[in-house]
């Protein structure tokens, strides 16, 4: 039985050790960064092989937002604008917005599985402020919980559209952090009542989407030491409770810096607080093994959530791909 654990591989094709290690530990699915991606038919031998080592169709995913995240870029694929050009269209005219919006989504889950991946991290729903640290920044769709929540929406639309799974991220807020938890831990002191009708309220109109990531961020003003991630107070209360998000919940990468202890420890600590699959990027073997052992197989509400999200996996709808690219590039003509 697949286990509650999402990991990558080393470089652009499985080693003989990957291999054997994918087949025992048997993750749920995989993650694909720069590292991994040369050509497209190389990226396509590499998205089967992973899942050939675990003998499914496990999802593969990737973070494919445009602007600073892209992990699939020129010259074999096209560069797509951040999430902010997108909030700069939709300030303009609204149905605009949402149209670029949608468009771009639908073209990256063109690109994506074209070379076997399933599953995009996005849309963001973070709604940043002017002091927070710049980790989201450009990235963000808007200023206000309605722009970010509309654009997200038009986002995850257009990637199923495209047969691809959206990830909601980053649960539930990574938009006022001060600090970028790759390489920190972020603390927020924002009281409980404006986080409810700001950076929590973008997720919710959100909260039906199939899978979600969670911020390794802490919000003092619920539980004052541990982050989202590992708070079971923030999963229960906050997450699943006062946003209502019931779909799969992962972490981000647990050997992002915000966290302490070993990463079994993170592992550990991150399905008990009440995320359904721990993911796992950037490590040595010996690491990725010990994370392994860490998570358990899927069962009870995790294994209904990841199969229910598995189940809208969907064959693309038509697209006629070199118009849609025209209609696209003219509608982000000059926005930056």
């Amino acid at each position: 039985m697949a286990r509650a654990l999402i990991t990558d591989a080393a470089g652009l094709a499985l080693s003989a050790d990957e291999r054997a290690f994918f087949r025992d530990a048997d993750p749920w699915g995989f993650i694909i960064f720069k590292r991994n991606v040369e050509t497209p038919d190389q990226l396509r031998a590499l998205t089967d092989s992973m899942r050939e080592s675990v003998g499914r169709d496990a999802p593969i995913l990737v973070d494919q937002e445009g602007g600073r995240v892209q992990r699939l870029g020129p010259p074999h694929w096209p560069k797509y604008p951040p999430g902010a050009a997108y909030g700069a269209l939709y300030e303009r005219d609204t149905e605009a917005g949402l149209r670029a919006a949608w468009l771009g989504a639908r073209l990256i889950a063109h690109d994506l599985r074209a070379v076997g991946i399933d599953v995009d991290c996005l849309p963001i729903a973070d709604v940043p402020v002017s002091e927070a640290d710049p980790v989201i920044g450009n990235r963000a769709y808007g200023m206000t919980p309605g722009q970010v929540a509309a654009i997200g929406q038009a986002v995850a639309e257009g990637l199923l559209a495209g047969g691809v799974l959206p990830v909601l991220k980053h649960i539930p807020g990574h938009g006022r952090a001060t600090a970028d938890s790759h390489h920190a831990l972020p603390v927020v002191s924002t009281d409980a009542t404006t986080l409810q009708s700001t950076d929590f309220a973008a997720f919710r109109p959100l909260a039906k989407l199939p899978l979600g990531m969670t911020a390794h961020v802490v919000f003092t003003a619920i539980d004052p030491v541990a982050p989202a991630t590992t708070s079971g107070t923030m999963v229960r209360d906050v997450i699943r409770g006062h946003i209502g998000f019931d779909s799969l919940l992962m972490s981000d990468d647990i050997s992002m810096n915000a966290l302490a202890g070993t990463l079994a420890e993170r592992a550990r600590a991150t399905l008990a607080a009440g995320c359904d699959v721990v993911l796992h990027c950037n490590g040595a073997f010996d690491e990725r093994r010990a994370v392994a052992d860490a998570c358990p197989p899927l069962a009870g509400d995790a294994k209904r959530r990841a199969d229910a999200a598995l189940r809208l996996r969907r064959a693309p709808m038509p697209l006629d791909v070199a118009a849609a690219r025209d209609e696209f590039a003219a509608m982000n003509a000059g926005v930056a």
